[in-house]
């Protein structure tokens, strides 16, 4: 993987969508001074000081989208989780679908994926991610949404060079099988850390609420829905409420 660290960014996301053609394959694009990122369905994302992380991976596997591209953001919360758990938190990271990372019932990462198409030929993809490291409790409660920071679980301050240097290891180590193999290579990773399944929940789909038991999640990532009815509904995008 080739690094690319920027002083300050509005996004390394925007950043990394512009510039997508002049970078090469697997190339990071990162910065401890984001202004203004945004996570998915055009939420804010808080900044939270220079000791965090706020990064994109720039994917070119293909000149033509393909299914398993939707699913990297699932392998990517897969390798965040397990590199948290190295660190020893009080409670373990999990998942909340289809790629936010929460502690308690706290967030502490969310990934944002972009593709980016000139026409029929696809450019690639931006797989970009921000994680609470080192926050202090103060600036946590001043934020619209539960969340909490790594330092905080774990009870120590963290590296971010060493904790963003062994997440980009773990994910370039699984990439090309993943790609490969798709979603089945992390789906009982993925299924063990879920803190959705087996529980009743409403999923928003554009204007639309469905509700239900978390049933299963599919081998292509999707989550299986059981409503009262007993009817069963697969949701390929959502956002748990």
């Amino acid at each position: 993987m080739e690094l690319l660290y920027l002083e300050t960014v509005d996004s390394t996301n925007k950043y990394a969508k512009e510039y997508i053609k002049e970078l090469s394959d697997k190339t990071v694009v990162y910065t401890y001074n984001q202004t203004s990122g945004r996570g998915r369905l055009e939420r804010k994302w808080n900044y939270m000081g220079e000791d965090n992380i706020y990064a994109s991976i720039v994917l070119k596997p293909s000149s033509e989208m393909k299914e398993v591209y939707s699913n990297l953001t699932q392998l990517l919360c897969v390798v965040l989780a397990e590199v948290m758990e190295e660190y020893n938190p009080i409670s373990p990271p999990k998942i909340k679908w289809p790629n936010d990372i929460r502690i308690n019932g706290k967030k502490i990462s969310g990934i944002l994926a972009e593709g980016v198409n000139n026409g029929k030929h696809f450019d690639g993809l931006v797989l970009g991610f921000g994680v609470n490291l080192n926050v202090s409790k103060d600036v946590l409660d001043k934020i619209d949404q539960p969340a909490t920071s790594l330092n905080i679980e774990a009870g120590e301050c963290i590296d971010k060079d060493v904790f963003l240097k062994k997440v980009l290891e773990r994910f370039c180590l699984l990439y090309n099988r993943f790609i490969e193999e798709g979603f089945l290579l992390i789906r009982e990773d993925y299924k063990k850390r879920a803190e959705f399944l087996n529980k009743e929940v409403a999923v928003k789909v554009f204007d639309k609420i469905y509700k239900g038991i978390a049933e299963d999640v599919t081998s292509n990532g999707a989550l299986v829905l059981k409503s009262e009815e007993d009817k069963k509904q697969i949701l390929y995008i959502g956002d748990i409420l």
